[in-house]
Parts: C-alpha cells; structure tokens; sequence
C-alpha cells in the first residue's frame, strides 16, 4: 500500500484530504508542522507528501526545495493564488505539477496517482531491487556493492567488500582466518592467511567508531572472527537481516495559503 504523509497546520483540510486519498487505497500519516514535517519527509519513505505553504516552522517552499535535494520526488503544488509567478517559483524549486483553488478532491487523487504512474516508469520500477544488508547503522548495498556508516558513504576494496559482506550475511557465526580465506580468496588455504587480519584491520578502520572496542566484526582469540549481532535487538528488514530493497515512490503535494 502506497504511504502518504501530509503536512498540514489545518486539521479539517488535512482530514479531508486524507479521506480522500483513503477511499483510493492510500496510507496516510498527518503532520501539522513543517519542522517536522520536513523531517519525516527526509528521514523516511513516502509515496506522496502533501504540503501547505504557510506552516508554523518551515514553509511549504522551504520543504520542496530541501526535498529535491535529495530525492526525485513527484512535487505537485496546491495552491489559492493563479498568479502565474507563484507557478513559476513553485515549478522552479522542483515542482511537477500545480493544482490551484478551489479544486475537486477527485482531481487530486486523479493527478496524484497520474504522476505516481509516471514516476514509477521512470526508475523502472519493473527492475530487480537491490539486495540490501542493514544492520545498526550499517548499510550494505550487495547489488551496487556499496557502503554505508551512519549515512556516510565509505569506500572499500573488492576484498574488503566480500569478507565484510560474508560476514554480515552469517551473523553471529565464528569464522577461523583459514575458512574466510578459502571463502573470500576462492582457494584452499595454504597461502598466506595474514591477508585476512590486514584486511578485517581495515575493515573496522571504517567502520567502527572505536576499533579498539569493536561493535561489528569481533575477535574471538585462538579461532578467528565473527560478526556481531545482538540477539535481542537486532535491525532487521522484512524479518531477516537481508532485505529487498523496494523502490519509493514519494509524491509532494504543496498547499499554498493566503
């Protein structure tokens, strides 16, 4: 089910516009505050936001152009004012469309889910989601064999990406040096083993906070290594620790008031 997140400090017309789009199928969250409204927009996934202009914190403009920053969303922009500068500053912070005042509520949702459809042949959401490993802060995209700490892109080798990988992906398994080395080398160990310990080295160089205290990739002594995952509270995705990355569609929807 597609998730909407409207911003609106008017509760009657956040609530209209939510039975709307329920009636169509849609989950809808409310905010009353661009602040915070800003916030869930960048931190989480939606397939549409709707957004009022004047809002206590930070302004519908505001919010659009922060968005587009950072993500392809789908902007319409709903608004009492014909003036066509208003569209133009609207349409150029990023905006796809521009409904004006008074509109029909059917109209929205039937625009709403015309730029969704849009949206989702242009990232070819017929492709193969990325496989994706995520474990407390930890992001491991196997697909795009990229990483990721606290939201910070980190570069790795080949190796280093395939051991990290590996052990993310059997959590809580010790592993000895001579086993990850047949694994991660693709030979039987006779060669030299010490490879592994330069290569978990700089491994935790990246992704640890304190290498001397390591969270991840601990050191069990006189075997070899394993990567840590606590029992109790682990991050998991879709019940286990690797996840299909779906991909989201987010439609911003501006309401601007005068």
């Amino acid at each position: 089910m597609s998730k909407i997140l409207i911003v609106e400090d008017e509760e009657s017309i956040a609530e209209l516009e939510k039975d709307y789009l329920e009636l169509s199928g849609f989950e809808v969250e409310i905010e009353n505050n661009g602040t915070d409204g800003l916030d869930r927009a960048l931190k989480e996934d939606y397939d549409l936001l709707i957004l009022d202009l004047m809002l206590p914190g930070t302004d519908g403009f505001e919010i659009c152009r922060r968005v587009r920053e950072i993500k392809n969303t789908p902007i319409i922009m709903v608004s009492a004012k014909k003036e066509d500068i208003d569209k133009i500053r609207g349409l150029g912070l990023g905006a796809d469309d521009y409904i004006t005042k008074p509109f029909s509520p059917s109209e929205m949702v039937a625009r709403v889910k015309a730029h969704m459809a849009r949206y989702e042949r242009l990232i070819g959401s017929g492709q193969p989601a990325n496989e994706i490993i995520e474990i407390r802060g930890l992001k491991i995209d196997k697909t795009a064999r990229r990483v990721w700490v606290a939201g910070e892109e980190k570069t790795f080798t080949t190796k280093e990406f395939d051991l990290l990988t590996f052990l993310a992906q059997n959590p809580n398994h010790v592993f000895t040096k001579e086993e990850l080395f047949s694994k991660i080398w693709d030979m039987e160990s006779i060669g030299d083993i010490a490879t592994v310990t330069v290569h978990i080295k700089k491994i935790r160089e990246k992704i640890e906070f304190n290498t001397a205290k390591p969270q991840y990739i601990e050191t069990i002594w006189g075997v070899g290594y394993r990567f840590k995952v606590n029992q109790a509270n682990p991050r998991l995705c879709g019940g286990f620790f690797i996840c299909r990355k779906e991909w989201h569609i987010s439609l911003l929807i501006v309401t601007i008031k005068y």
